[in-house]
């Protein structure tokens, strides 16, 4: 863990993120506040992946109740 003052923090932003990959880096500010930077994962997520429903519905039923609802706009 290396710690920086905010002044070294703003002159290398950019370095003290890429650093913070590999360790975590804190800021300290003149009154003693301190901050830690650590890198958040990235969600490898699709927005489009939920969680199904568990309910008992047919293909059938699902199709009929699109037909509806486009008859009805």
């Amino acid at each position: 863990m290396k710690i920086y003052t905010y002044s070294q923090a703003r002159a290398k932003l950019a370095d003290i993120l890429e650093e913070s990959k590999k360790e975590e880096v804190i800021i300290r500010r003149r009154r003693g506040d301190m901050f830690s930077i650590v890198p958040k994962t990235p969600s490898r997520r699709s927005p489009f992946d939920v969680p199904g429903l568990r309910k008992k519905i047919t293909r059938k039923e699902i199709l009929e109740a699109i037909r509806e609802s486009r008859e009805k706009a």
